[in-house]
């Protein structure tokens, strides 16, 4: 039986990545964004799965605008709760196996080590507090064979991020200052990507289960920021900064750092060190000279 996989959010960082990988992989890929889905709407969604026979759905869609979620709560909570509602009873109803792709943000970051998917969640943002939802709504109604990915500090060669941004402000600029006092891990799409494709065979279960996924390391933005314009060459003067110093309209958790012991025994694999990755992006983006 063939499998096709619809991937929502197909023109994001994560999708864009998974569009790339593709063609290496035996399965039919339905790449959809907001303008040709709208997984806001349920009849929509159910139409497309019935049309195209999709039996694997990976979810990159997100509402992923952290300050301006403070403000737009209605379509943050649509995008990130109620669609990913909407996919879980399609997924339950259909047999389909559902693969969802949630935040660091659910945790209020004041841990002090490595945060286990069991731990206690408690998000600071509307952002957090609305994949939270998505999460809790997707374990409630428990699709067979389903997963949730919790990730942090993406970037990739595609899209709006970090690494990007540095780059641009470090050409334009001869001094920056970057936040030093939240620490966690950045995540290159392209790993999570691959990750997310090699272990779909893998996905057996009677219950939603929770995976984290970073890179491997820890630093904080300013390190991430110190090693960007040195990978790049790029002769900009970094200067740290507290929180406190750079206010933003949605908190920031202060710690991220993600426990990746699970998804690396239960699928048995190796995750690339953020500098190894970091340094793919550079190369990638013609930065690196």
């Amino acid at each position: 039986m063939s499998k096709n996989i619809l991937v929502t959010g197909a023109n994001g960082q994560l999708g864009s990545e998974v569009r790339e990988l593709s063609s290496k992989y035996d399965y039919n890929f339905f790449f959809t964004d907001v303008n040709s889905l709208d997984i806001t709407n349920q009849n929509a969604i159910e139409d497309f799965i019935e049309i195209n026979s999709i039996n694997i759905i990976i979810n990159c869609a997100a509402y992923t605008a952290v300050d301006k979620a403070q403000e737009d709560v209605e379509l943050a909570d649509k995008i990130n709760h109620l669609a990913v509602k909407n996919l879980a009873q399609i997924s339950k109803d259909n047999s389909i196996k559902f693969i969802h792709i949630s935040t660091d943000y659910v945790f209020d970051g004041k841990n002090y080590k490595p945060y286990l998917e069991d731990d206690k969640t408690n998000s600071q943002s509307v952002y957090g507090e609305t994949k939270l939802d998505g999460e809790n709504a997707m374990r409630e109604i428990n699709p067979l064979n389903s997963i949730i990915i919790r990730t942090s500090w993406v970037y990739s060669s595609y899209g709006a991020n970090f690494v990007k941004t540095m780059l641009k402000l470090g050409n334009d600029r001869d001094k920056l200052t970057v936040i030093y006092d939240q620490v966690g891990t950045p995540t290159y799409a392209r790993d999570l990507a691959k990750v997310i494709l090699d272990i779909l065979p893998q996905i057996k279960s009677d219950k939603v289960e929770i995976y984290n996924y970073s890179n491997e390391g820890v630093l904080s933005w300013y390190d991430f920021a110190k090693e960007i314009m040195k990978m790049a060459k790029i002769d900009c003067q970094i200067s740290p900064i507290e929180t406190k110093d750079y206010p933003t309209p949605a908190s920031r958790p202060h710690y991220s750092l993600l426990n990746k012991a699970k998804i690396k025994e239960k699928f048995n694999i190796e995750i690339p060190f953020w500098k190894e990755s970091l340094r793919e992006c550079l190369v990638k983006l013609g930065e690196k000279r």
